[in-house]
């Protein structure tokens, strides 16, 4: 058995997992771990549990320590530089003219690396820029393209239900979402309404697209003959939420039943009847 913990670096950013190296952490704890870009503050999203050595796919770095105030105080202010130091940089990258958009600026805890997020549409050739950027701040430096829904998670802002983005308050990862997810819940097929600010699908469209596959699966589809309390009639639509049928009768009436006076197979009774009929 191996022990493992998880730390994450941001808010709803993405929980990487390290090795607790016996020291009792606690969830919310604040602690230096050993990464490739050096060392750096996180807090503690999962506390240490056991787990079977061959469910780690590679070697875990180690957790340093738990985070001292002098830590916590020297992100804060390395974090308060940040802002300082994007701009500078956007000044190097004007006078270069490089067709990139800078979007933050990251040291690590001992201020030995300093990362640079960007966007671009077409392939940046930086190589002179980072060479600029270690002369002028001293440091090493990393410039790091993301697409542009790690953009919006990046820059942050509101999406059309009012609220703050869902990537910058909860959610740690993107899961794949499809315009075949659009279709299920009905929804208009158009990119203005159901994209969001990055342009790409609405997270939100795989929040409840398995609810409303299933209750697509229990209304009759569109043409379908069904059997009601007014007689025949042929399915020209439906309500999911409010699970009612839209039909039309013989007589070309349009009623809005429950789904559950709309029976797709013709009632024994009904059938007896139209034989005696014959």
């Amino acid at each position: 058995m191996s022990e493992l913990v998880g730390v994450r670096f941001k808010r709803a950013g993405k929980v990487y997992y390290f090795n607790p190296q016996g020291i009792g952490l606690e969830v919310n704890d604040y602690v230096v771990v050993s990464t490739a870009r050096g060392s750096e503050l996180g807090k503690v999203a999962i506390s240490p549990k056991q787990v079977l050595a061959s469910e780690i796919s590679e070697e875990l770095q180690p957790v340093l320590r738990k985070a001292e105030p002098e830590d916590i105080a020297r992100a804060e202010e390395f974090k308060l530089k940040e802002q300082e130091t994007l701009k500078r940089c956007k000044e190097v990258v004007a006078r270069f003219r490089l067709p990139m958009k800078l979007l933050s600026a990251e040291y690590n805890l001992d201020g030995t690396r300093l990362t640079f997020f960007f966007t671009a549409e077409q392939r940046v050739d930086f190589s002179g820029l980072v060479r600029e950027l270690a002369s002028t701040f001293k440091t090493r430096v990393e410039l790091r393209q993301v697409g542009p829904r790690d953009d919006a998670k990046i820059v942050g802002g509101f999406g059309r239900c009012g609220l703050p983005l869902c990537c910058t308050s909860f959610l740690s990862d993107f899961a794949p979402v499809s315009i075949r997810m659009a279709k299920e819940q009905d929804l208009p097929l158009n990119p203005m309404k159901i994209s969001g600010i990055c342009g790409r699908l609405l997270c939100c469209l795989g929040y409840e697209n398995e609810q409303y596959r299933i209750m697509k699966d229990k209304l009759p589809r569109v043409g379908q003959q069904v059997f009601t309390s007014l007689g025949k009639a042929r399915v020209i639509g439906g309500n999911l939420l409010k699970e009612t049928v839209l039909v039309e009768l013989d007589n070309q009436a349009i009623v809005e039943l429950p789904l559950s006076e709309a029976i797709t197979k013709e009632p024994l009774q009904e059938r007896r009847r139209r034989r005696k009929k014959k």
